[in-house]
């Protein structure tokens, strides 16, 4: 028999939250990105027209001050708009204050370069650390967004805990091997389109998988 599926009853009230357009969606995910690209691209202009973010330090630095804020507000506004905070965008949310924290105060950007290698390698081993308990975890962010079997969910939670360590290793290599400036365009420009092609490659596991596919069967 197969797994059940999680699905929210849309009858309950508590579990009601308002929709947000694919495109402001992509705006409140990108956005603290691009502030951080430009930021850095043009730090010494920023310090010379906002002198308060001088005192932060050189370009990555009010990079690394102006991301944390950027971030601050798509967290807020997707509140507002949904009452809900999405469990990955929080948990990267966190990891970007506590780790651009450190950033400022030491003056040592090592610690915001090293925050997307922290944030998949828990994403990567919380999905495949649940697999090992009989759990597909994917299942529960993604349930209102698809229906699988259950053996979809399990190679999907698979192949998805895979991806992010290996987005892990890849920010490791850059940013140990590249200028500062090379890994914050492969942040912004690189990692996005990797995960965009990524995901469309599962679109035939999750076709295959579907219970609505198999019921219009």
């Amino acid at each position: 028999m197969n797994a059940p599926i999680l699905e929210r009853d849309p009858s309950d009230p508590t579990t009601k939250k308002e929709e947000v357009s694919p495109l402001l969606k992509l705006v409140l995910e990108l956005g603290p990105l691009v502030v951080f690209f430009f930021a850095n691209a043009r730090g010494e202009w920023l310090a010379s027209q906002f002198p308060t973010l001088a005192e932060l330090g050189g370009p990555i630095f009010i990079a690394t001050g102006l991301f944390m804020a950027a971030t601050a507000v798509a967290l807020i506004a997707s509140w507002l708009l949904t009452r809900s905070l999405p469990i990955m965008p929080l948990v990267s949310g966190v990891v970007v204050f506590v780790f651009g924290a450190l950033t400022l105060y030491l003056q040592d950007d090592v610690f915001i370069k090293m925050k997307p290698t922290i944030v998949n390698t828990l994403f990567g081993a919380i999905l495949l650390g649940g697999l090992m308990f009989g759990k597909s975890l994917l299942g529960y962010v993604f349930a209102s967004a698809f229906r699988l079997d259950a053996e979809g969910w399990r190679k999907l939670t698979f192949r998805w805990g895979l991806f992010f360590l290996f987005l892990a290793v890849v920010n490791e290599v850059v940013w140990r091997s590249f200028s500062t400036d090379t890994w914050v365009a492969f942040k912004v420009w690189g990692i996005m389109p990797i995960t965009l092609l990524f995901t469309f490659s599962q679109m035939p596991l999750i076709m295959r998988h579907s219970l609505e596919e198999h019921a219009g069967k």
